[in-house]
């Protein structure tokens, strides 16, 4: 039946639908940015989409899968799948300087008008409320429950500086280190103590050395998030959190073991106790239904975005994210949308102000638009 109706038709009612909505996904996207959650904490944006998502008509599970912040909303009952995601988590001070408010609204938006073709076109359109994207894999966790399987397609797009079509992300693991070691009076009875200060320097150093030695394509950095309790002290507990970053799953394992002997020497240097705990399972590289990109690229295109920053300004697609092991399982893509913002960038105070306002309203516009039209697009095909 969907190819009795014309892309004219199907771009006039897609945007008279973006058009009626879009005063109240700006108001979901301001107040997702106003009260910010971190990971795994996100009650008021799963309660909020979940119930923009129920007053358009959708039936939304709440707690999905036993996540209590993770939602799945459902419109139609045909054979096509279309999943959109939504993340809505936010930084640790630094709120929504990565623009999952924006994602929310974008995904809403897009699943929203698809709705209105449901019926006549075989689509199940499902929206998916993701928990903990910033480094908790909200979605590996989903996944490993049953989440996703048998979607056709899948797709999000992702605020940046600029308009970039293709995820290129980074495989990622991410670490807590913990060294223990003796606690000392540092004056009185130095040499009683085991510095697990010293510990965590010395793998650092370790780490700067080690990057000269590593392919150009790889990231490695991380925090020390605790350092010791006073001065007069030996550091008997040291803690912080490791990013390991390659451009595959194959790669990143023998990365991550080098990086592993730099925490090791560490130890073994200061006669610390060393234990590595992953946060979460790596996140993939990404596999990008291409066919979908075309499309996605054409109509973002027609409505005024453009591809063609400097590739300086357009890094953000090499930024890690669980939505790749999600490609790995279903056909997806995950373009980035501008907001005209360069050098403000993702991860930076500055970004989370721009993540609000003129060209934030316009990005969901055009993300929700563009995101709709490449799903019927690619089933009209």
């Amino acid at each position: 039946m969907s190819a009795d109706v014309s892309g004219d038709i199907r771009r006039d009612r897609v945007l008279a639908s973006i058009s009626e909505q879009h005063a109240g996904l700006i108001d979901l996207s301001e107040r997702l940015h106003t009260h910010p959650e971190l990971g795994w904490q996100e009650h008021r944006a799963a309660a909020w989409t979940a119930e923009h998502l129920e007053a358009h008509g959708f039936v939304v599970e709440r707690e999905y899968l036993g996540f209590p912040t993770a939602i799945r909303a459902v419109f139609g009952t045909g054979a096509r799948r279309i999943g959109l995601m939504a993340e809505y988590d936010a930084l640790p001070g630094l709120g929504h300087a990565c623009g999952h408010n924006i994602i929310t609204a974008v995904s809403c938006g897009a699943a929203i008008a698809l709705a209105g073709f449901a019926e006549e076109w075989d689509l199940t359109v499902e929206l998916y409320g993701t928990p903990a994207e910033e480094g908790g894999g909200g979605k590996i966790e989903l996944l490993k429950k049953g989440a996703f399987r048998g979607l056709d397609l899948a797709m999000m797009a992702h605020p940046s500086p600029v308009d970039s079509a293709e995820a290129r992300p980074f495989a990622v693991a991410h670490s807590h280190v913990e060294y223990r070691g003796k606690a000392a009076h540092a004056a009185a009875y130095p040499e009683q103590g085991v510095n697990a200060n010293d510990a965590f320097i010395v793998a650092q150093v370790a780490l700067g050395l080690l990057r000269q030695q590593l392919p150009r394509e790889t990231r490695v950095h991380g925090v020390q998030t605790r350092g010791g309790e006073a001065p007069n002290a030996i550091p008997e507990k040291t803690e912080g959190r490791w990013y390991v970053r390659a451009e595959t799953l194959a790669e990143l394992s023998v990365l991550e073991e080098r990086v592993n002997h730099c925490f090791e020497a560490g130890a073994l240097a200061s006669g610390c106790e060393l234990t590595v705990t992953p946060e979460s399972e790596p996140y993939s590289e990404f596999r990008t239904e291409q066919r979908a990109l075309d499309l996605y690229i054409r109509h973002a295109e027609s409505l005024g975005r453009r591809f063609d920053a400097p590739p300086e300004q357009a890094t953000m697609n090499r930024a890690s994210t669980d939505m790749g092991n999600v490609s790995q399982l279903v056909p997806a893509i995950h373009p980035y949308i501008g907001l005209g913002c360069f050098p403000a960038a993702n991860h930076q105070p500055e970004f989370a102000a721009h993540c609000v306002g003129a060209a934030a309203d316009q990005a969901i516009h055009d993300g929700a638009a563009a995101l709709a039209l490449t799903a019927l697009d690619y089933f009209a095909l």
